[in-house]
């Protein structure tokens, strides 16, 4: 399984925001290690996100809810999720509406991880 690091997550947020606009900078970095760390936690042995899908919805979740950037947590959140899985070798099927519609349901606290990797299991090609 490959992983996205810390620095190419912040690499990855200022390239988004120098396309899409905003503010670069990161407001916390506690928040941002949480969210990429959390993903990768393990109690008594045992993994707490096992699987890819699992591991995916921790990350996109955790960047969008935890807020670690000045600007553009959703869009950090989405991409590094999708990015994720890609160089993981799995393609999701979409509409970008229905995208856009789970990620504002996260940012508002309207779904949780485990409802953000329902629609991924739902989304796969």
């Amino acid at each position: 399984m490959k992983l996205l690091s810390r620095r190419q997550i912040l690499m990855l947020h200022s390239m988004l925001i120098a396309q899409s606009g905003g503010m670069d900078g990161l407001r916390d970095e506690g928040l941002l290690d949480s969210a990429v760390n959390t993903p990768l936690q393990a109690f008594g042995g045992q993994e707490l996100y096992p699987t890819i899908l699992e591991k995916a919805a921790r990350l996109g979740y955790g960047l969008i809810h935890n807020h670690p950037f000045v600007d553009g947590n959703k869009r950090i959140g989405t991409h590094a999720m999708l990015v994720f899985l890609d160089i993981n070798n799995i393609t999701l099927s979409y509409e970008d509406d229905d995208l856009i519609s789970v990620i504002l349901r996260v940012a508002a606290g309207d779904m949780d991880d485990h409802g953000l990797l329902e629609w991924l299991k739902n989304h796969i090609e």
